[in-house]
């Protein structure tokens, strides 16, 4: 039995001021009308049925995904009480589910990335079942570079073939340009997308081995599961987990680890600087993105990405390129495209001066 864990927790920092952590990235509709949580989960329907899809979320963000997502049961979006990072939400979500419908293999998901070439992800996914039937093993779907990424980790693949996967030897941090440029060359590195598939037992098994504190903490809350589970207990457990991603505590440790290789038309949509990458440009090579009524002009301006959302001002431009321009009703941004990773600095400061 395929389950699907699509992570919803994300705080929205790079999208600002078009997100932020009560509305972020995938509660945005970007790419079309439907949010892109909506789309992530339409895209799994296929194959996944409904009553099988978890959303794990924040308390901030529930309500809103709850109204997004009305035809999900209740009881199929997971709150967590505080964000502590991946390896804590997945282990969560494992034995919530567990609890519920006993054992069964995950396909986790981010709930924020584009995937254009639905036909073929599916087709994956389901490559990936086969994968993960041998006990122990873990998938990662991997993107094979096209350009020197330094925004993405990669993983290393061996020259073993197991299926149409191949064996992971590293994995490695996101790197600067030069390594990039070598990782691009080498021709077997990919990167990290993100999505992975295991059974609830390998999952487990590798967090009771890897990370006893946090398997220690899951069986905690696996008693309280039994029970009558509070809101109070349930935030004073999250307390003791330590706040860390599951590539550093469960994957870099693991011992059978394969990458499916997925040329799925994919974007992690990571910052302003993906809509390079998405969408149309103008003849000046910009991407302008307006509602009806609005006014983009530029002059003597090139490669710019520009985004009114809602304001009814005219945005105009004069010797500007390479820059992003993000106008919403209470907030003007403007960066250098270069420093759009950045962003997440500058919203500190912005609240810090609240």
């Amino acid at each position: 039995m395929l389950v699907a864990i699509i992570m919803a927790g994300g705080s929205g920092q790079r999208f600002w001021p078009l997100s932020n952590e009560e509305h972020p990235k995938q509660l945005l509709k970007l790419f079309s009308d439907k949010t892109m949580i909506r789309e992530t989960v339409d895209r799994i329907l296929p194959i996944i049925p409904a009553e099988r899809i978890f959303i794990a979320t924040n308390i901030k963000q529930a309500e809103d995904i709850r109204g997004e997502l009305p035809f999900l049961p209740e009881r199929n979006i997971i709150v967590e009480p505080k964000f502590k990072d991946t390896a804590a939400c997945i282990g969560y979500a494992s034995i919530y589910i567990r609890s519920l419908l006993g054992e069964c293999n995950f396909i986790v998901l981010p709930s924020d990335h584009l995937i254009n070439d639905r036909n073929t992800f599916l087709e994956i996914i389901r490559r990936g079942e086969e994968l993960i039937e041998k006990p122990g093993r873990i998938a990662i779907f991997g993107i094979k570079p096209d350009k020197p990424e330094t925004a993405y980790g990669y993983v290393e693949a061996e020259g073993e073939r197991i299926g149409e996967a191949f064996r992971v030897s590293s994995f490695k941090e996101k790197p600067v340009l030069e390594v990039a440029k070598d990782y691009l060359a080498k021709g077997n590195y990919y990167w990290n997308s993100g999505m992975f598939m295991w059974s609830d037992r390998t999952i487990l098994s590798h967090i009771e081995e890897l990370m006893p504190g946090h398997w220690s903490t899951l069986k905690n809350i696996e008693e309280l599961l039994k029970g009558e589970m509070d809101e109070d207990s349930l935030s004073r457990a999250f307390d003791e987990f330590e706040k860390i991603s599951i590539d550093y505590g469960v994957m870099e440790g693991a011992r059978d680890v394969v990458v499916l290789p997925a040329d799925i038309g994919w974007n992690d949509i990571g910052n302003f600087t993906a809509f390079d990458d998405i969408f149309t440009h103008s003849e000046n090579g910009s991407v302008v993105r307006i509602h009806q009524g609005e006014q983009v002009v530029e002059h003597n301006s090139r490669d710019n990405i520009i985004i009114n959302e809602g304001s009814k001002k005219v945005i105009a431009t004069l010797g500007m390129k390479d820059t992003v321009i993000v106008e919403t009703d209470d907030v003007l941004l403007v960066c250098r495209k270069e420093e759009a990773q950045d962003i997440k600095a500058l919203l500190k400061k912005v609240n810090e001066g609240k």
